[in-house]
């Protein structure tokens, strides 16, 4: 093996690092950090008080890190889960606490035929495993969307009101 890339990631040990799609990596360390990274350079990352403001930093630490490709999993040493969207990192799924303690690792249940049929309804599922000796399974509730014709109907009365105050506006307009 060669060594194709050396950089400072964190302050302090890295707890976990995970590869994700397009060559980015995943990681978390003990400076209260969980970062995404395109090579040396940082993507996006999550902070403590920017991502929770009234938990202090020095309670919670993210301690695993798992990156589906659309989802990334969290768990915290105090035994706390999170999902959120892998490009933008905005949290979808949070449970204060679902261990007792320690989160030693995470991992999204794989896309595969059995896979599928766990997830049932759900747009993605989440193992964690923890010091508690417990291993629990997180289902990510499917996000409700517009259906296209509603989107379709909407866009239509927004360009038909939009004609009418034109022609309101400006007598003659049509």
């Amino acid at each position: 093996m060669k060594k194709t890339l050396e950089f400072r990631a964190h302050d302090g040990e890295i707890e976990d690092i995970a590869l994700g799609p397009d060559n980015k990596v995943v990681t978390a360390g003990r400076d209260f950090q969980c970062c995404v990274w395109q090579q040396d350079q940082l993507v996006t990352g999550l902070r403590w008080h920017e991502n929770l403001p009234g938990i202090p930093d020095k309670a919670y630490r993210y301690q695993a890190c798992r990156d589906s490709g659309t989802f990334l999993g969290l768990g915290t040493v105090t035994g706390s889960v999170a999902i959120h969207i892998a490009f933008s990192l905005q949290r979808l799924y949070y449970v204060k606490e679902a261990h007792g303690i320690v989160v030693t690792d995470v991992a999204f249940v794989p896309e595969s035929r059995p896979g599928r049929e766990l997830l049932g309804g759900h747009e993605a599922a989440l193992l964690s495993v923890a010091v508690d000796s417990r291993c629990k399974l997180h289902l990510l509730p499917s996000r409700r969307s517009l259906p296209v014709w509603l989107l379709l109907l909407l866009c239509a009365g927004l360009i038909v009101a939009t004609i009418l105050l034109l022609q309101l506006a400006f007598p003659g307009f049509l």
